[in-house]
């Protein structure tokens, strides 16, 4: 599959790497795994050094760098280097003649190697980044370890680093362009479900690509094939994040991938209080969001929980949940409850497509989702541009014969009392928007 989009990042790292000549910058890249790290820094730096932390004794992983080193640089190491700060400092006094790009990825797994590294690292940094040229680069994909170790106060690389970058997946206008290149007879079904099950992901897009999975049907094919990587997908990457206690973890985001969204709902069902958990959840492991009425008040009460990511709220909703089937290998089982319940199911992600094309078109001030009391009057979309005064109010539905705008209007009473003097327009959007040039 050919590099789509990311231009933005790739002109800012380029960008460092030219600062790097003058005097070191330190800068770290952080995503969920499978979400195109490696290839966007493979991209963006074609001579540079790269070196993959992998959980192995410390004195042969700094043999396996060295070879890397003398093969990408073109010198000659004579001695050994049993710990890692040793190589570190070599490079370091290097960088001040042969300005280079160090690349460290998966950097977090030195807490499981050598926990010391970053106290070292930091001494050796210190002392080298003015007279050195190198562009240091420092990659992780699990995001509560990588927040640890450069935000945490505590920690010895806090406040190192120059340049930090949170790799989203792609955007919509990505996966619509991606579709076209590919797969130019695509229906907006076809779209809506490669956005849900991609979720925008580069690794997930890729395997989509190289199989020509670009119906639905061809999807859930691949989703549910028995050497499927899709299958174990949430369970591998999330494990470890979460450690002894995944178990309650994977319970609530199961929970609320079935729409149990509130902590009540959540806590009525597992007979426990879980607000640490949510806590962690949400500022840690960044997997879940709170949701709260656009409009609402600072430390209102009212608010639902929604996983971010597209991908593990599919894989909740159906493998997990349906576990046992799995465990038999029943793929068709679960397979057939997806076709089932993907109309239903897709609705909300269809509200998630146009909300991000809305925020795309940077028309508005703020965009979110309404409701009253008791889920009363809900509204799929608010927009507000609040210099102009003017409002957007829309209903989302896939089918266009189910809008009905009189009824918004009479959802939305309230809501516009509050915003008098305001422009309000109201709008439907079905399947068939989804690939208008324009929305509003």
């Amino acid at each position: 599959m050919k590099f789509y989009n990311r231009d933005k990042e790739l002109a800012y790292l380029r960008k460092i790497g030219e600062d790097a000549g003058h005097a070191s910058r330190m800068t770290v890249i952080v995503g969920r795994r499978r979400i195109g790290k490696t290839k966007l820094l493979k991209e963006a730096y074609v001579k540079r050094v790269y070196l993959f932390v992998s959980r192995k004794n410390e004195a042969l992983l700094c043999e396996e760098f060295v070879t890397i080193v003398q093969h990408e640089l073109n010198v000659n190491i004579f001695g050994t280097f049993s710990r890692f700060h040793e190589l570190f400092a070599y490079l370091m006094e290097l960088s001040k003649t042969i300005p280079f790009t160090l690349v460290i990825d998966e950097f977090q797994e030195f807490l499981h190697i050598n926990d010391t590294v970053y106290a070292d690292m930091q001494n050796i940094w210190d002392s080298y980044k003015d007279a050195g040229k190198m562009n240091l680069v420092l990659s992780g994909s699990i995001y509560s370890l990588m927040k640890k170790i450069f935000e945490d106060r505590k920690e010895p690389l806090f406040g190192r680093a120059n340049h930090k970058i949170h790799l989203k997946p792609f955007s919509v206008k990505t996966l619509e362009e991606i579709m076209q290149d590919n797969h130019p007879a695509y229906s907006n079904e076809d779209l809506l479900s490669f956005y849900i099950l991609t979720g925008g992901v580069a690794k997930y897009v890729e395997l989509f690509v190289d199989s020509q999975a670009f119906t639905r049907e061809t999807q859930l094919d691949l989703i549910f094939d028995e050497n499927s990587l899709f299958i174990d997908e949430g369970k591998n990457l999330l494990i470890e994040e979460f450690g002894k206690e995944y178990t309650t973890y994977f319970s609530i985001l199961s929970l609320i991938a079935s729409s149990k969204t509130s902590r009540s709902e959540m806590e009525s069902i597992l007979r426990k209080n879980i607000g640490g958990y949510l806590d962690r959840l949400e500022n840690e492991y960044t997997i879940i969001k709170k949701v709260k009425p656009i409009f609402a008040k600072e430390g209102s009460r009212t608010l639902k929980y929604e996983i971010i990511d597209n991908f593990f709220h599919f894989w909740f909703r159906f493998i997990y949940k349906h576990r046992s089937a799995i465990e038999i290998e029943n793929y068709a089982y679960v397979k057939s409850i997806v076709q089932r319940d993907f109309a239903t199911y897709s609705g909300r992600f269809l509200e998630k497509y146009f909300i991000e094309r809305l925020k795309a078109s940077g028309a508005f001030s703020a965009i979110g989702t309404y409701w009253e009391k008791g889920n009363q009057n809900e509204i799929d979309i608010v927009a507000v541009n609040d210099d102009e005064k003017k409002m957007l109010i829309a209903e989302v539905k896939r089918n266009p014969d189910k809008i009905d705008l009189a009824l918004l209007e009479k959802k939305a009473q309230k809501l516009i009392q509050k915003h008098q003097g305001y422009t309000v327009m109201y709008k439907g959007y079905s399947l068939e928007d989804m690939c208008k040039e324009k929305l509003l």
